[in-house]
């Protein structure tokens, strides 16, 4: 399993409990440690091999980065590619340029996702599937469907869909008694609060 957008290491934990190999990418090294910490504390009978990689998903020469990481835990194919990226620039999670969340425009977030599809999926075996959870964004009073862009870019790529899952994030761990407060948010920034995201099943032709 290969997770292009790492973060805290949630799905690195979920592969775990599974007993799969994983791999994950994490641009940010702070947000690493995090992950390292977090996976560490798991109690797992599997003991599965697990790979963090310090890097860009959108640049080509994290192919190589991944290759080496295959070949460390004795694979030469990925099974599950999940991308889990920034919704654009809802949340800014840093400074760095490369990050998706601080792309100028739609259309640029969009190029750099396709990158990240690209270069993620290249030692994804055919036949087996990418999962793409993806949200959308309200900006000047637009609704812009990013999700569906997103999907667009691997359907592109040589990908067919297989099912698209709405997910309800209404009450979820990161929401709980925050209700007031994104409401806040939303009235003082003028966008349109989202109760739900997306899961893109695609599957490699």
């Amino acid at each position: 399993m290969l997770d292009g957008f790492l973060g805290s290491g949630t799905t690195a934990i979920e592969a775990g409990r599974l007993g799969r190999e994983f791999i994950g990418i994490e641009l940010q090294p702070k947000i690493i440690e995090l992950a390292k910490r977090l996976i560490a504390t798991e109690q797992n009978v599997f003991i599965p091999e697990t790979k963090i990689i310090q890097g860009d998903s959108s640049n080509e020469t994290i192919k190589d980065d991944i290759k080496q990481a295959l070949e460390a835990v004795q694979k030469k194919y990925v099974s599950l590619v999940i991308l889990h990226p920034p919704y654009h620039d809802i949340i800014k999670f840093s400074e760095n340029p490369n990050d998706l969340s601080n792309k100028e425009s739609v259309e640029d977030f969009c190029e750099s996702f396709g990158k990240v599809i690209e270069n993620t999926t290249e030692h994804l075996t055919r036949g087996r599937y990418l999962a793409i959870v993806m949200g959308d964004k309200y900006t000047n009073s637009e609704w812009v469907p990013l999700g569906f862009y997103a999907m667009q870019e691997a359907m592109k790529r040589g990908f067919s869909l297989k099912s698209i899952v709405v997910k309800d994030m209404q009450n979820n761990r990161a929401k709980q008694n925050q209700q007031q407060l994104w409401r806040y948010r939303a009235l003082v920034g003028g966008f349109y609060i989202f109760k739900h995201e997306y899961i893109f099943i695609l599957r490699k032709k």
